[in-house]
């Protein structure tokens, strides 16, 4: 057992934090940043999924009552929900975007076993609605009373890897979606009950 580290610093040595620090140049993510960077911003959205935080307020309690062990997380210095809330407004999105695909990508490669063979590469496409609160995402109305969005994924069956993700609203039918998946060559795709109708 590791006493020197705690757990979640010992997840993050995964990531390779050398290319998120390439990517975060190619978008200028921490151009006049002082003090709460990019890689500060991920780890502290990553902490808060991987304990199920339910909001901002949350997440900034979480990590106010452990306040002497936020350095040593890399979360860095003075997460409050405002800032929280500020970054996750206006940082540049693509930032994490590219980050998720390069992740995917080493994890597609790393999962591949040789059970399901069938000549190419086979992929499921299918689609879940997540439900918002309409007060707040006015934006995202679908209906009378309800609000969300749609997450469109396109599944790798070999790696049980989902390959890419487009968000959409929630109206939006999975055959409008399937324009934006970029195909490779090879490709087999399978179609759930509701993409076909």
């Amino acid at each position: 057992m590791n006493t020197g580290k705690y757990i979640f610093a010992q997840l993050i040595e995964f990531l390779p934090q050398r290319i998120f620090d390439r990517i975060v140049m190619k978008y200028e993510g921490n151009k006049y940043v002082k003090h709460f960077t990019c890689w500060n911003q991920l780890l502290v959205m990553m902490f808060g999924q991987l304990s199920n935080r339910d909001s901002l307020r949350d997440l900034t309690s979480i990590i106010s009552a452990h306040s002497n062990k936020a350095y040593h997380l890399g979360f860095g210095k003075n997460v409050t929900r405002s800032n929280l809330a500020k970054v996750n407004e206006r940082r540049e999105p693509r930032i994490f975007e590219e980050f998720a695909y390069h992740m995917i990508d080493i994890a597609r490669r790393k999962r591949i076993y040789k059970e399901f063979e069938i000549e190419g590469k086979v992929f499921a496409f299918d689609s879940t609605t997540i439900d918002l609160c309409l007060s707040v995402f006015w934006w995202a109305k679908f209906c009378r009373t309800k609000a969300g969005i749609k997450m469109h994924t396109l599944y790798e069956i070999q790696t049980d890897i989902p390959t890419f993700i487009h968000i959409t609203e929630a109206k939006v039918h999975d055959q409008r979606a399937m324009d934006e998946i970029p195909y490779e060559q090879g490709l087999t795709m399978c179609l759930t009950k509701d993409t076909l109708t």
